[in-house]
């Protein structure tokens, strides 16, 4: 089966931000497979042992995406944008869940180098990540989408600045701006 083209992927997203049901099922099959491939890799930073399945998180991704009440896609690039960061807050919810219950619910200060081998159980330091993004965003909110946007969501430069609606070269210094601000934040 060929990809399906990201301009047929955005027509069906439009059609389905007007409300047009039979548009998100024919949707759905087409965006499973790279919603998937996103869930494993938010999953392959996670402890093996973790509860949470890469089928359940994407399930869960679909339903609060589904339940939106505002579906203004603008293209393929920012419905999977907010489909990164859904991913990303589901796991945050665990893993705060999960910490909380374990630990007390101190998180721990982390270096950005081991925030991005978020792993085999560090609920903490993806809490800890979390929140330093939380910072950032009050700071420079579209910095921190920059980090949502190409960290979690692991996409490029120009889909980033396609969403985002400025220059890759405004992406790129912003990555690099973000990147040296998280690095202190999480080495405090």
């Amino acid at each position: 089966m060929m990809a399906p083209s990201p301009q047929e992927v955005t027509r069906l997203l439009l059609e389905w931000g007007k409300g047009d049901q039979a548009a998100l099922d024919k949707l759905m099959p087409l965006i499973y497979a790279e919603l998937k491939v996103m869930a494993k890799r938010y999953m392959s930073r996670e402890d093996p042992a973790h509860t949470l399945q890469t089928t359940a998180l994407i399930n869960e991704t679909y339903l609060r995406l589904v339940e939106q009440p505002e579906r203004r896609w603008q293209n393929r690039a920012h419905f999977f944008g907010v489909a990164a960061q859904v991913m990303r807050h589901i796991l945050v919810d665990y893993a705060r869940a999960r910490h909380n219950l374990k630990r007390g619910g101190e998180a721990q200060v982390i270096s950005l180098d081991e925030a991005a081998a978020v792993s085999r159980g560090q609920a903490a330091e993806l809490v800890a990540l979390d929140d330093a993004l939380t910072a950032l965003a009050a700071l420079d909110r579209r910095q921190a989408q920059v980090v949502e946007l190409r960290y979690f969501g692991g996409l490029s430069v120009e889909e980033t600045a396609e969403i985002l609606k400025v220059s890759p070269d405004t992406v790129r210094r912003d990555w690099r701006l973000a990147k040296m601000w998280l690095l202190r934040e999480l080495s405090i």
